[in-house]
C-alpha cells in the first residue's frame, strides 16, 4: 500500500527541526532527494529583496533546555523540537519562576498539548510546554539555555521540473518549514514526493510539471519573485499540497478566481471520491494559495486537502502526530485525490466522433449481444459520450453532463479511439 511508503518517509522526516530557513530544511530536502534524484536545491541569500519582503536571517539550533531549581531538565529541545519558540535568539541566564513565566507558552484549553509558536520577524526567545507540565513548576530559580544562531545565511528551497510534450505546466507546491507535526507539515511534502515519483514514471505526459518544496509564505514569495513571468505564461493548473494525511474529511479550497480548470477538476474529483467533502471559500484561505492567487499573480491554483489547517483540534500542537492523526490510509487518500486530479487534467481532451449519425457498435464488438448486469448502463454511458463528442465539449464537461466520474470514461474513450470512431483534440 503506497500509504505505508508515504508514512515511512514521514516517520524518517519527523525528528528534524524545520523552520523557514536552516539546516533542517536542507536535511529534509536531502532525504527527499533520495526519492527524487532530479530535485535541485537553491539558496537565496539573507537580505535579498523578494517583492515586498526580504529574505530573513538563517536560524539554526544546537541545544535548548530549562533546568528547574532541582537541576531537572524541562522543555528539552532534543526530546521535542516544539519546546522551543521558532527563531529564538541565544540565551543563557537564570530567572525566578515569575519572570520565566513571561517566556513560557501553553494551552489551558488543551492541557496535554505542546503548542507550536514562532517569532520569525521580531527577535525574542521562549519555550513551549503543556499546561499540565506548567502546573507542576515549583518556585525557585531556573537556568535557561538556548544555543542558537541567527546570521546572514540563506533561504533554501527545492525544485523539480518534469518535462512533458508541451511547455504548458501543472504546478504543485508544498511547504517544508514546520518542525515535528504530521498533517500540517509532513503530509504535504511526503505525498508530493510520491506524486512526483508517479509523474516521472508516466510513459506519456501531455503537460510539463513544476514541483516545489518551499518554506511557507516567504518561500512562495521568493519563488514567485524569480519565476513569475515564466509561470504566468506556462502554468495552466496546479494545487497547493498541505494537510493531506488524516482519515477525516476531504476538503476543497478554491483559487481566488474560483472557476479555473483546477477548481473544476478538484471539485469533480472530490464529488466522486467523498460525497461529504467540505467546500471552503476563498475567504477561508490560509496557506501559499494566498501568494499564487494574489492580484496580478492570479495563477490557477486550488487545494485538495483532507482536514484543512486550523479546522482540527490538534492543529499547531504536539498532538498533530503520525499515530492518532496522520495514518497510512489517510495519506493514501490524500495521494489518490491529487493523482485523480492530475489524471483528469492529462485526459481532459476534446473528443470528436468520426462518423455521421450514430455509429454501429455491434459490428465492432462494442455492443453486448447478451444482456447482463451493468451492460445497459455501460452502453448508455458510451452512447452519452458519443452524443457529446462534437469537438466542442471537453471530456470533463462530458463527464459532468453524464453525471459520471471522468475516470469511468477513460476505457470507453480508449475503445472508441482504437476503432477509429473517436479523435482526441
Amino acid at each position: 500500500m503506497i500509504g505505508d511508503d508515504i508514512h515511512r518517509l514521514a516517520t524518517e522526516l519527523w525528528p528534524i527541526n524545520r523552520s523557514i530557513t536552516g539546516d533542517g530544511v536542507r536535511l529534509t530536502l536531502d532525504i527527499i532527494k533520495q526519492h527524487l534524484p532530479n530535485l535541485k536545491t537553491y539558496e537565496v541569500p539573507t537580505g535579498t529583496q523578494v517583492f515586498d519582503w526580504i529574505v530573513p536571517n538563517e536560524w539554526n539550533v544546537k541545544e535548548a533546555w530549562i533546568k528547574d531549581p532541582n537541576g531537572k531538565k524541562i522543555c528539552d529541545f532534543s526530546k521535542n523540537n516544539l519546546h522551543l519558540v521558532g527563531y529564538s535568539t541565544p540565551v543563557h541566564k537564570t530567572l525566578p519562576l515569575n519572570e520565566l513565566s513571561e517566556f513560557l507558552y501553553s494551552l489551558p484549553d488543551q492541557p496535554n498539548a505542546i503548542p507550536y509558536i514562532t517569532s520569525y520577524y521580531e527577535e525574542r526567545w521562549g519555550f513551549c510546554l503543556s499546561e499540565d507540565e506548567r502546573k507542576t513548576l515549583i518556585e525557585g530559580d531556573y537556568e535557561v539555555f538556548i544555543n542558537s544562531e541567527l546570521f546572514n545565511g540563506s533561504l533554501t528551497y527545492g525544485e523539480l521540473i518534469i518535462p512533458g510534450s508541451s511547455e504548458k505546466e501543472i504546478f504543485l507546491s508544498t511547504y517544508i518549514c514546520h518542525p515535528s507535526m504530521a498533517n500540517n507539515e509532513l503530509s504535504g511534502p511526503t505525498v508530493t514526493t510520491f506524486l512526483a515519483n508517479w509523474i516521472e514514471g508516466l510513459d506519456y505526459r501531455r503537460f510539463s510539471y513544476r514541483i516545489v518544496f518551499i518554506p511557507e509564505t516567504v518561500g512562495s514569495i521568493t519563488y514567485l519573485s524569480k519565476n513569475i513571468d515564466l509561470m504566468k505564461r506556462n502554468v495552466v493548473a496546479g494545487f497547493n499540497v498541505n494537510c493531506v494525511g488524516d482519515d477525516r474529511s476531504h476538503s476543497f479550497l478554491p483559487s481566488r478566481d474560483g472557476n479555473t480548470i483546477s477548481d473544476v477538476v478538484g471539485k469533480h474529483v472530490l464529488k466522486w471520491i467523498d460525497r461529504n467533502f467540505v467546500e471552503y471559500k476563498w475567504a477561508d484561505r490560509g496557506s501559499d494559495e494566498r501568494q499564487y492567487c494574489a492580484p496580478y499573480v492570479d495563477l490557477p491554483i486550488a487545494s485538495l486537502m483532507r482536514t484543512k489547517a486550523g479546522c482540527y483540534d490538534e492543529y499547531h500542537t504536539s498532538l498533530d502526530d503520525l499515530i492518532n492523526v496522520v495514518t497510512p490510509s489517510g495519506l493514501e487518500g490524500g495521494y489518490n485525490a491529487l493523482k485523480c486530479a492530475i489524471e483528469a487534467l492529462e485526459n481532459n481532451l476534446f473528443p470528436s466522433i468520426q462518423v455521421l449519425g450514430e455509429p454501429q457498435l455491434g459490428k465492432r464488438g462494442l455492443f453486448p449481444l447478451l444482456s447482463k448486469k451493468n451492460s445497459s448502463a455501460e452502453v448508455r454511458l458510451m452512447m452519452d459520450l458519443i452524443t457529446w463528442s462534437d469537438g466542442k465539449h471537453s471530456l470533463l464537461e462530458i463527464a459532468e453532463i453524464c453525471n459520471a466520474p471522468i475516470w469511468d470514461l477513460y476505457p470507453i474513450v480508449d475503445k472508441l479511439v482504437e476503432h477509429d470512431l473517436l479523435e482526441l483534440r
